[in-house]
């Protein structure tokens, strides 16, 4: 088991290098110290029991977990972003402000006409039976992970499996209720 004081000389030893490796990758500072520090945390708390030994394969397999994780979140932003584009208007010189679209929405939500009303709620509903007939699995790490808003280690922590049987079943879940939705008319 490293004591505190190897634990904390290993962290300083690797701190500079982790920081430029991953700059690289992610080309980017902020991004780049928020994964080395969320890195050493993970280090720090989940494996402070192992010999000193075993650190540097751990951090490293770590470190490069937490890139590949910001890599994903990036993607799952930046498609977020494109579909949200989809309402901006036509005009270029026009600037689009979703806080202000939203605000926008709430406000005629009294006012919406009952075609506009029951349109959404049937479209509520649909998505409602879509979620409810997945899997019991795939609907829980759904759930979890973008209900909840759990990261892929409290999720699987909360279903007792692995990482990457989260991944697989929101992954899978996903496309169903995509393809689902689809069948149904109800496109982005």
């Amino acid at each position: 088991m490293a004591s505190d004081k190897e634990l904390s000389d290993f962290l300083k030893s690797v701190e500079k290098r982790a920081f430029k490796r991953t700059v690289y990758a992610v080309r980017g500072d902020d991004a780049a110290l928020d994964i080395v520090q969320d890195a050493m945390i993970r280090l720090s708390t989940k494996y402070a029991d192992r010999p000193a030994a075993e650190l540097p394969l751990l951090f490293q397999r770590i470190l490069s977990n937490a890139t590949m994780d910001w890599f994903r979140r990036q993607k799952v932003r930046n498609a977020v972003v494109q579909n949200l584009s989809d309402f901006e208007g036509g005009d270029d010189h026009e600037s689009f402000d979703l806080l202000e679209t939203v605000q926008a929405l709430e406000d005629t939500l009294g006012t919406e006409s009952a075609f506009d009303a029951v349109s959404r709620s049937e479209i509520l509903q649909a998505i409602d039976g879509a979620v409810g007939a997945l899997p019991a699995r795939q609907r829980e790490a759904f759930l979890l992970r973008y209900w909840e808003e759990f990261d892929v280690a409290e999720t699987a922590a909360v279903m007792g499996c692995s990482e990457g049987s989260v991944k697989t079943h929101c992954s899978r879940a996903v496309f169903a209720l995509a393809a689902a939705l689809r069948a149904k008319g109800i496109t982005p």
